[in-house]
């Protein structure tokens, strides 16, 4: 397989079409214009192929680039950006700090934002009004940041087009307004968080990113299923949801990453 004029690098992802972990790689190899085969995974009966790639953590994505796995969504846009240093589509900014920014914020948005929101699809009644309130204190944090931070003033965290952060943070927004109709609460008030409420209308509009998420209904459907199940057999708890804003990491809320 031809990729990037001379390079001869092959490159394989596995993923899961509801994983927005899956999702960032996807949409990082489309604005890259990279070529790449994509296997999809049955979460519940995982290939060989996958628990050989990945023996430790057994979850997507996992890119293959010359037959050697790379898990880990972070990891691999890392990867992407220095095993083609050449290619026109950089996804970390150039300036220093600025990249020690997006990565703090990327950060952030697994450990603190993707669990905060996991935590209100996950619950019910007086939990579930705790853990709104949690959320949009988080979410208070990322719009003080576009509001006097770093990336105050700027389309995107990156500038004018999206970038790592963008896909980091922008790869699991989408299900906001799927956990808001299924949950029944509302989570992003544009009155609220104008800027962030902004800054993901746009994101959604991109192409690249138009092309990658799946539709609002196919992810209404497969949310439905899966809070049914987190409410009828976890006890309205979730202990370990990275995966909701960050994009439910799978049947559990982990498996999809």
């Amino acid at each position: 397989m031809e990729i990037e004029n001379s390079s001869s690098s092959s490159l394989k992802l596995f993923g899961s079409w509801a994983s927005s972990y899956t999702h960032r790689i996807q949409l990082a190899l489309k604005l890259k214009n990279l070529t790449f085969d994509y296997i999809e995974e049955d979460l519940s009966h995982k290939s060989p192929a996958l628990l050989l790639h990945n023996p430790i953590y057994q979850k997507v994505p996992v890119l293959v680039a010359d037959g050697r796995p790379i898990p880990e969504s972070l990891l691999i846009l890392h990867f992407l950006d220095e095993y083609f240093p050449h290619n026109p589509r950089q996804l970390l900014p150039k300036s220093p700090h600025d990249r020690a920014a997006a990565r703090f914020w990327a950060h952030f948005t697994d450990d603190r934002l993707g669990p905060a929101v996991a935590a209100v699809f996950a619950s019910s009644g007086d939990s579930q009004v705790a853990a709104v309130d949690r959320f949009r204190s988080e979410l208070r944090l990322v719009e003080a940041e576009l509001t006097d931070g770093v990336f105050a003033g700027r389309r995107f965290f990156s500038g004018d087009q999206i970038g790592f952060l963008d896909i980091v943070l922008g790869c699991g927004s989408y299900w906001l307004a799927v956990f808001e109709e299924v949950a029944e609460v509302k989570l992003v008030d544009a009155g609220v968080f104008p800027r962030f409420h902004a800054w993901l209308r746009d994101f959604e509009e991109q192409d690249e990113v138009k092309a990658i998420i799946p539709s609002f209904g196919k992810l209404l459907g497969y949310a439905r299923g899966l809070r049914k199940i987190l409410l009828g057999g976890g006890g309205g708890e979730a202990d370990n949801g990275g995966g909701a804003v960050a994009g439910a990491e799978a049947g559990d809320m982990r498996k999809l990453q």
